[in-house]
Order: structure tokens, then C-alpha cells, then sequence
């Protein structure tokens, strides 16, 4: 039997949450197209006969801004050195470009077990033009890296990415129980998913200046009440999350709620208010009051 670490590393929206979640057919992790979709490391573990694989989905790479834009790129960081192998997922549509160059030359070291993962393939038609990018890839490295062509969207080649990787895992027992897909609590889950409904409803700098802390989670047997609050940089960017007459908020808080009824096959009351944290992005203090702080992987 094998099992292993398996991180997911790459630039921002090539689609390594969308991947994982089909991989893991669920959704354990949010999947925009917004960049900085992904801000914390997130495991899914996947267990079939072949053995167990543990990905770490991380934040995409980027060029840091800020103190949070710092955490996200240690986040990715953090989550190379000890896998048993890396997952390079790359947007196939295009050729190599910088951030891709500054990956491979500075957090994929020489003689790491990597593959390197060509996603969105199918928005090709010519396979010349697949050719060239492919080859763009290849070049980064010296050793000649195994490499496969997927749609994380679809699922196209999502079996053979994972027959790929069982070869290159170690022999070993499993880590976690069978049935554990993740090992995010309740109030993980409902800060994300209540963070995606944001992502997806708001545009420009919203996205990028909002936190989501669950105050309170009380469970009960017929249902979760659960109680959050936004937080977000400026008097405006509360303005504009609460909407008119509150319309905005109660669509957040309704989507949010009705996936998270999904989860927890149980009714669920939602309580959402916004708040001003005054440029939280830059101050250590309060990125760790919002469990933006590096763990042990």
C-alpha cells in the first residue's frame, strides 16, 4: 500500500482548488476566479485501495504586497520541503511566464520529486500551440519531469494524474482514518464558504480586503446557529457589503447558508454582520486574530 504528501503548488487561478475538489468528488475547499481564492494551507485526503495520498492545496504564488501577502507565499513555501511529491499545476493554455519561472527557480529545488501538470489544455484547439506550451514547461527544468494533460474543470485525465502519482509515492500505512476527507472544523468550513459568497458577489478590491471570523458556532441536533462577522478595510467597503437596505448581506448570508444546510444535512441560522479593521492586511496582530499564522505542517 502507499501513501504520502502530496502538495499543490503553482501560480494564482490555474485551478488547484478546483482540482483537488474533483479529485476528492467534494468540496472541500472554495474555488473562485477571483486571485487569492486560497489563503490558508487545506488538506483533502483521498483513500482508495492503492493507498492514501494527503494534498495540500496552497495559495497561489505570487509577488507579496503586504503581511498577508507575505503569509500566503510562506503558505506555499511551507508546504514543498517535506511532501513526498510536488504537483507543479500550470495554466496550459499559456506558455511558461514569469511567476512559473520564479517557482521552479526558487521554491522547486533541484532534484525534488515533481510533476508538472498541465490544466486547461482543452481551451486549445491547435496541438501545436499545446506542443509549445508543453515544451515552455519542460525547459524550466533540467531533469526531465513526468508530465500530464488534465481539465480540472471536467475531470479529463484526472486518473491517469493519479496513477502517476501512487508510482511515485513511498510504501506505507495509512494516515488517517478511511473515511476522513479533511481534517477542517465546521467554523473553517463557514469562514470559507461564507468568504466565497463574498468573492463571488463583489468585484475590484473587496474580494482582497475581506476577512470572514465565525464568532460563535453552537450545534444542536436539528440545527447549527452560527454567528460571523466580515471584516474589511474602509467605511466604503462596508457600505458597499451591506448594499442597499442590507440587500447585499442578506444575499451573502443566504447563499452561504444554503450550502452550508447542503454540509451539514441540517437546517442552519446564519447571523452575519460587517465590520472596519482599518488596513488588517498590514499588521501582524490582527492577521493572527484571523488565523492568518503559519502552523506546523
Amino acid at each position: 500500500m502507499k501513501s504520502g504528501f502530496v502538495t499543490i503548488i503553482g501560480r494564482p487561478n490555474v485551478g488547484k482548488s478546483t482540482l483537488l475538489n474533483q479529485i476528492l468528488g467534494q468540496k472541500i475547499v472554495i474555488a473562485t476566479d477571483k486571485a487569492q481564492t486560497t489563503r490558508k494551507r487545506i488538506k483533502g485526503i483521498l483513500t482508495k485501495e492503492e493507498g492514501q495520498i494527503v494534498f495540500i492545496d496552497t495559495p497561489g504564488v505570487h509577488k507579496p504586497l503586504n503581511k498577508l501577502g507575505e503569509f500566503l507565499l510562506d503558505e506555499a513555501k511551507i508546504a514543498v520541503p517535506d511532501a513526498d511529491l510536488i504537483l507543479f499545476l500550470v495554466d496550459g493554455s499559456e506558455p511558461a511566464g514569469k511567476g512559473d519561472k520564479w517557482i521552479a527557480k526558487n521554491i522547486l529545488q533541484s532534484g525534488m520529486p515533481v510533476i508538472i501538470v498541465l490544466n486547461k489544455v482543452d481551451k486549445i484547439k491547435k496541438q501545436e500551440k499545446i506542443e509549445a506550451n508543453l515544451l515552455s514547461y519542460k525547459t524550466l527544468f533540467e531533469e526531465n519531469l513526468p508530465l500530464v494533460r488534465i481539465s480540472a474543470k471536467t475531470g479529463r485525465n484526472i486518473d491517469t494524474l493519479l496513477k502517476n502519482i501512487y508510482k511515485k509515492l513511498p510504501e506505507g500505512d495509512i494516515l488517517y482514518p478511511e473515511d476522513v476527507v479533511t481534517e477542517e472544523t465546521m467554523r473553517d468550513v463557514a469562514e470559507e464558504i461564507i468568504r466565497e459568497k463574498i468573492l463571488l458577489n463583489t468585484s475590484d478590491e473587496i474580494p482582497h480586503s475581506v476577512a470572514v471570523k465565525v464568532d460563535n458556532y453552537f450545534e444542536q441536533e436539528d440545527i447549527d446557529k452560527i454567528y460571523a462577522t466580515i471584516y474589511c478595510e474602509h467605511k466604503s467597503q462596508k457600505g458597499i457589503l451591506i448594499g442597499k437596505s442590507g440587500a447585499l448581506l442578506k444575499k451573502i448570508g443566504t447563499e452561504a447558508r444554503l450550502e452550508l444546510e447542503k454540509i451539514t444535512e441540517k437546517k442552519v441560522f446564519l447571523g452575519l454582520e460587517v465590520k472596519v479593521e482599518k488596513d488588517w492586511r498590514k499588521k501582524d496582530n490582527i492577521l493572527k486574530n484571523f488565523g492568518y499564522v503559519q502552523e506546523e505542517k
